[in-house]
């Protein structure tokens, strides 16, 4: 296991995410990296409470991952609804049961732009838009 010390001296550009689609029934997972600055679909995990955050839990020993990026949906006009209140607590809960930083991302429309695309798993490929406008965004 890496200490802390030595995690500080990996180089930025080897920073690995891990990015959640959060929805009420299902939530979309993408994995990705800073260098390559693409992501992967993981899956979606298919379930509610607690379940949820262990099969979360499950992905983190997975992947070690040294950030989590949620995608928090706005309406068009960017005023907040509903489900935003709803990622926003789902980033908070994840800071809160596993120690990562956790970076929320503006997502609207990328649920819609997986669906145009024909994605079989449209929660998991929404992750990977999210996940990779907040690498594309990254210095």
């Amino acid at each position: 296991m890496i200490g802390d010390s030595a995690q500080a001296a990996i180089p930025a550009y080897f920073q690995s995410f891990l990015a959640f689609d959060f929805g009420l029934k299902r939530t979309g997972v993408a994995v990705g990296t800073r260098m390559l600055r693409t992501a992967t679909p993981q899956g979606s995990i298919r379930a509610e409470g607690d379940a949820r955050f262990a099969q979360v839990a499950d992905r983190i020993r997975e992947w070690q991952p040294d950030a989590l990026v949620v995608g928090v949906p706005y309406h068009p006009d960017g005023a907040a609804h509903e489900n935003t209140a709803r990622a926003l607590r789902f980033a908070r809960q994840l800071r809160g049961r596993f120690g990562l930083l956790v970076y929320e991302v503006d997502e609207r429309y990328s649920t819609t732009e997986a669906l145009a695309a024909g994605a079989a798993d449209a929660d998991a490929a929404s992750a990977c838009i999210i996940l990779e406008q907040f690498l594309r965004n990254l210095p």
